[in-house]
């Protein structure tokens, strides 16, 4: 089975196709880093205008990469949710205008579903089940998985995302957007030790999130310091990386115990994040468990996860369509026991 995978999210846009016997053939993808620069985070109506500038020539491109044509495909998935709702609508339109046009079955994918299964893209890939850290700019979620559609959660943020405190601290710091990859890089160069940031929740009991109080102490220390020195803004970018990346070692090894599991799956766009990799494996391996991450390029948001996802939910053909709807707002499990995973 032939399954195109179309990803519109946010700002990224996203093709790939997959193939069931074959894996993956090709795909393209288009940042809107560069666009949304400027504003130091993403506009979502000049999200949505460049999906709908983007997303037919990366599709003709993806195509083109796995030597296939449109007549070839046997499902077109799509992101339906969550996400920004304008740029989501043009994910939904493309995908069924050509469902329509070519008499093909289409389906809606859950955003984090896609991320969630992402990792059995690599090789060795994890077995179920399994705990899984799902780690982004929008979501800090503990999940179990025992199978796929199968997903209980654990433990998520209350307030900021994990990669929406990097990239807040970023701004602090004065490294722009998207803030992330450049703090990460920055704090390459800084002592973590230097400043002694809280881990928030790190010893609650509890595997939830929070962030916030982390960002503010950054925010309370740099205030105090004034004009900050080459030097300083590194440590700060290590002290600041040092901790939340404590924080998120913390609750997984905790969610593994408490589950009694010793695999851990790690994806979304933090789970490039170098320091992190390390950290989780050294501290797994000690505990006798084993960390799984996908391909670092298929860390952010990409189609390739849209179509696996597809794949591995409907080995057999679609059982019905999903409709048209886009959900801006949607919860996991209840997206898998609507689909009737």
């Amino acid at each position: 089975m032939l399954i195109l995978g179309i990803e519109t999210s946010c700002d990224e846009t996203g093709v790939a196709l997959y193939d069931t016997a074959a894996g993956l053939l090709g795909e393209s993808l288009h940042s809107q880093v560069d666009l949304h620069a400027l504003y130091g985070g993403v506009v979502p109506e000049l999200a949505s205008r460049d999906h709908i500038r983007r997303l037919v020539p990366l599709t003709r491109e993806a195509l083109a990469k796995s030597s296939r044509g449109l007549d070839d495909l046997d499902l077109i998935a799509f992101t339906q949710g969550p996400g920004l709702a304008g740029a989501l609508l043009v994910g939904a339109s493309v995908a069924a205008g050509l469902g329509i046009a070519l008499g093909k079955p289409v389906t809606g994918i859950h955003h984090l579903e896609g991320h969630l299964l992402s990792p059995l893209l690599a090789d060795p890939r994890p077995d179920f089940p399994f705990v899984a850290l799902l780690v982004s700019g929008g979501h800090t979620q503990l999940m179990r998985v025992d199978g796929v559609g199968r997903y209980r959660l654990l433990g998520e943020t209350v307030d900021d995302a994990a990669g929406e405190a990097f990239d807040k601290t970023a701004s602090l710091l004065g490294l722009g957007y998207p803030g992330g990859p450049a703090l990460s890089k920055l704090a390459e160069q800084g002592r973590a030790d230097r400043f002694d940031f809280p881990r928030p929740k790190a010893k609650s009991g509890d595997l939830d999130f929070s962030f916030s109080g982390l960002k503010t102490a950054v925010l309370t220390k740099v205030r105090q310091l004034g004009t900050l020195d080459a030097s300083t803004r590194a440590d700060l970018a290590a002290s600041f990386q040092a901790a939340a990346v404590d924080v998120l070692v913390a609750k997984c090894l905790q969610a593994m115990t408490s589950e009694g599991l010793d695999r851990l799956v790690v994806a979304g766009g933090v789970g490039a994040n170098a320091r992190l990799r390390a950290q989780l494996v050294g501290a797994a391996a000690r505990q006798g468990a084993q960390v799984y991450f996908p391909p670092v390029h298929l860390c952010t948001d990409n189609g390739a996860m849209i179509a696996f996802a597809a794949a591995l939910k409907f080995p057999g053909g679609l059982p019905e369509e999903t409709g048209f709807p886009v959900h801006p707002r949607w919860d996991l499990a209840q997206a898998a026991s609507r689909q009737g995973s």
